[in-house]
């Protein structure tokens, strides 16, 4: 028999050893479900792209919400679905009081108060240019001009009962905006969770499908990240911490698991992290073709998303995961 100075086996020996010395934790409190709201009553849209999900109508949304409090899941980040001739050039349907999002919101917050409510503050949805901004008329996506309007949605969003609004749009100096426009108003206990590095990525498809916020021109390369750069994240995370960011978001996650862990050694907020509908369409679509064990899969891409450094996940695993995490 060998002489071994150590047998790093000897802490893999049994199951209960493993789970004693486990490093990272994943639990349904760690999950927060993306959801997409439509207008309508018992309307349910299926997304092709993304399979199992949906649009719900908001007598649907919270059904599905409470489900998922049920199942211990963290929170929500809610996304409306318009149609197109809600959206125009100012994207005015996003400053409406009376809209499908707020309205979902309010309801939300009023059935199922143990969630924690994420609201997606760009005006992409809102636009028929289908930008994250104001688009010029010569196609510039106008930064201030677009931050002010995302400062009123923020307020109409924590008026109708967010615990987060989660600026998406990536212009420069808009959570300092927000959070100004937030504490005039009174709301100093609603949160801002900061998309701070989030990159110009080929893995949001199946998403701009559910929504029908493709781009009508260009792309988003002149406001979101260059995925080469992860010494710019660090520039972006460390701005919107100074303007008042109380959660950081890097989106996508799976590819950026190196950004994730940049950033947790400089951050001292919770970091959050999005695996988006590109990771989720693609473990789906090998699992349905038997290439892989796609439970197996779901749960250790997520669990090396926490390792890298993520406090809290946005996934559209985020059921499914509950259910196998028990």
């Amino acid at each position: 028999m060998l002489v071994l100075p150590e047998r790093p086996r000897r802490n893999r020996r049994t199951e209960a050893i493993r789970r004693m010395v486990r490093e990272t934790s994943l639990t349904p409190a760690h999950l927060v479900a993306p959801l997409f709201v439509v207008d309508g009553d018992r309307e349910r849209q299926p997304i092709p792209s993304m399979p199992g999900y949906e649009r719900l109508s908001i007598d649907l949304l919270l059904e599905k919400c409470r489900q998922l409090a049920d199942l211990g899941i963290g929170g929500v980040a809610l996304f409306p679905a318009l149609p197109a001739y809600k959206k125009d050039k100012t994207a005015s349907e996003a400053t409406n009081p009376d809209g499908l999002f707020p309205r979902a919101v309010s309801a939300v917050k009023e059935q199922v108060p143990e969630l924690t409510i994420f609201t997606d503050v760009a005006l992409d949805p809102y636009s028929c240019d289908g930008h994250d901004g104001l688009v010029s008329e010569t196609g510039e996506i106008l930064n201030d001009e677009t931050v002010e309007v995302l400062a009123r949605m923020a307020v109409l969003h924590a008026r109708a009962g967010a615990d987060y609004v989660a600026p998406s749009d990536m212009m420069d100096g808009r959570v300092g905006a927000i959070r100004e426009a937030l504490d005039v108003e009174g709301f100093h206990n609603v949160g801002i969770m900061a998309y701070s590095a989030k990159y110009a990525s080929a893995f949001y498809g199946p998403f701009r499908d559910a929504l029908d916020s493709v781009p009508k021109f260009g792309d988003k390369k002149t406001y979101q990240m260059d995925p080469a750069n992860v010494r710019e994240a660090l520039r972006e995370v460390r701005l919107d911490l100074a303007e008042g960011a109380d959660m950081v978001m890097v989106k996508p996650a799976l590819a950026y698991l190196d950004v994730i862990r940049a950033i947790w050694e400089i951050s001292d907020v919770p970091i959050t992290a999005y695996q988006v509908s590109g990771e989720y369409a693609m473990v789906k679509a090998a699992a349905e073709r038997g290439w892989i064990d796609g439970d197996r899969v779901m749960l250790e891409i997520l669990l090396a998303i926490r390792r890298a450094g993520a406090d809290v996940i946005f996934t559209y695993f985020a059921e499914e995961a509950a259910q196998q995490l028990g």
